[in-house]
């Protein structure tokens, strides 16, 4: 099944748009609402199915179910958050979801810089570029990783 990325009810590109897709019956969704850590309940995973379903299309993927970074760090209140992991799990294929990706990665998520790329044929696209991060003016890039010891350095650049 051909499926699409819905980013929820404030993306411009609403349900009913994909719906006229040709070939496209699935959409791959999250509950952007939900504060990471927070279980999703079940009647808010059933709200998004049946928002999805109503247009005729059906929820086949939720992308990302975020992993607390409380999790990712082993911190004591990490026991919680797993709680709350696994009753979302739990919840998303009560709702009848049969897949879940999740994104474990420290401390963000994807990083785009560019959210509206513009492609030679017309179209656009997400995008990411190193020379874009490399110029922001705050962010750290991990220069080595040896000896179990990680160098941080600050890079920032001139405007």
């Amino acid at each position: 099944m051909l499926t699409f990325r819905w980013f929820g009810p404030r993306d411009a590109v609403s349900l009913t748009r994909i719906r006229q897709i040709p070939a496209v019956r699935g959409i791959v969704g999250a509950l952007f609402e939900i504060p990471v850590g927070d279980a999703w309940t079940f009647e808010s995973v059933e709200r998004l199915r049946d928002d999805v379903e109503r247009v005729g299309l059906s929820l086949t993927v939720i992308e990302s179910l975020p992993v607390h970074e409380d999790i990712k760090l082993g911190r004591s209140t990490r026991d919680r958050y797993i709680d709350n992991y696994c009753e979302s799990i739990s919840n998303i294929g009560r709702a009848g979801v049969p897949v879940l990706c999740y994104n474990f990665m420290p401390v963000f998520d994807w990083v785009r810089t560019d959210l509206a790329r513009v492609l030679p044929d017309g179209s656009n696209a997400l995008a990411f570029e190193e020379s874009a991060i490399r110029a922001s003016i705050f962010h750290a890039v991990p220069q080595t990783c040896r000896a179990g010891r990680r160098d941080t350095r600050r890079v920032s650049s001139a405007r």
